[in-house]
């Protein structure tokens, strides 16, 4: 049961650092293209995933594999979804791209069920689609929008396929961590993403300036503390349960919008941010609550207690 509670607690830690990771990623994104910002968040985040197995005690050892190629299935899928996140980060306010990555728990539980044989409570799945209809809502101002920008539809368009490729890189992690060691699998995810961003540098990167380079560091210092974080909370709760707890991001998202950009949400979108709460607070309670209803099992053994 510990263990469980420490999962769900490195998830939401994870949630934040991904949310500041992506706001790093944004605002990078007014100077460099998409696979520069790869590069620099992958390969900074070497940093803190070498200092974590060091104070683990499991480096070099953690470098050695018996499943390289699962590494490289996990690692291909997530490049992808981290080419199109970052894609949509660079078109999207922040709210409306990580809402467009909330799809990716509602595929988990599909995937989780079929490649990982998990068997999601109730909770879970009423949880998964009450975060979606409020993802719903939180896109509905802006597909309501008539004559939608070219950079907004090619956004959309990227957080959708993020989402898919998410889905299956999750569901590649949680095999993994069977037989592999979280620090293993963020090792070399960081290193393959790196080098897939290494490949984009004959299409054309910038000279950053300072307070670029500043952006472009946090991002992989950021990210690479919140893929170890994410890791480690899939060895310890079935990730059809974390699914939920992914939509809090959307809270960080908001604030930063605000406070960063000075984007204002409109009520139909804050309606949506108390929907995705909510699922995570029927994720994290629905189980106890549905044991604490009167069923007839329990009315007719209190009946009998009585007589």
């Amino acid at each position: 049961m510990n263990t469980f509670w420490a999962g769900i607690g490195l998830r939401l830690g994870a949630t934040g650092l991904f949310a500041v990771m992506s706001l790093f990623v944004r605002l990078a994104s007014f100077e460099a293209p998409v696979g520069q910002i790869m590069f620099w968040r992958s390969s900074i985040a070497l940093i803190p995933i070498v200092l974590y197995l060091i104070w683990c005690n499991q480096f070099p050892r953690a470098l050695r594999t018996a499943r390289p190629f699962g590494h490289i299935k996990r690692s291909t899928f997530g490049l992808v979804a981290m080419f199109f996140s970052f894609l949509s980060l660079s078109y999207l306010p922040l709210a409306l791209a990580t809402a467009l990555g909330f799809l990716a728990p509602l595929l988990v539980l599909p995937i989780a069920m079929v490649m990982l044989r998990e068997k999601p409570s109730i909770a879970v799945f009423v949880a998964t689609f009450a975060g979606f209809g409020g993802v719903f809502l939180m896109l509905w101002p802006t597909l309501s929008t008539p004559g939608l920008d070219t950079g907004v539809v090619m956004g959309i368009a990227a957080g959708l396929a993020m989402a898919v490729t998410t889905a299956f890189a999750k569901a590649q992690i949680k095999a993994l961590t069977s037989t592999e060691s979280s620090g293993t699998i963020a090792f070399y995810f960081a290193v393959i993403c790196a080098l897939g961003g290494l490949l984009t540098l004959p299409f054309g990167w910038v000279n950053p300036s300072l307070e670029a380079l500043t952006y472009l560091i946090g991002a992989g210092l950021t990210g690479g503390l919140a893929h170890i974080f994410m890791t480690e909370a899939l060895a310890r709760a079935p990730a059809s349960t974390l699914a939920a707890f992914e939509y809090t991001a959307m809270i960080w998202a908001l604030l930063l919008d605000v406070t960063i950009f000075g984007v204002l949400p409109q009520p139909v979108s804050l309606f949506g941010a108390f929907l995705i709460v909510l699922a995570a607070a029927i994720v994290m309670f629905g189980d106890k609550i549905i044991a604490m209803l009167p069923t007839r099992a329990n009315k007719q053994a209190a009946t009998a207690s009585e007589d």
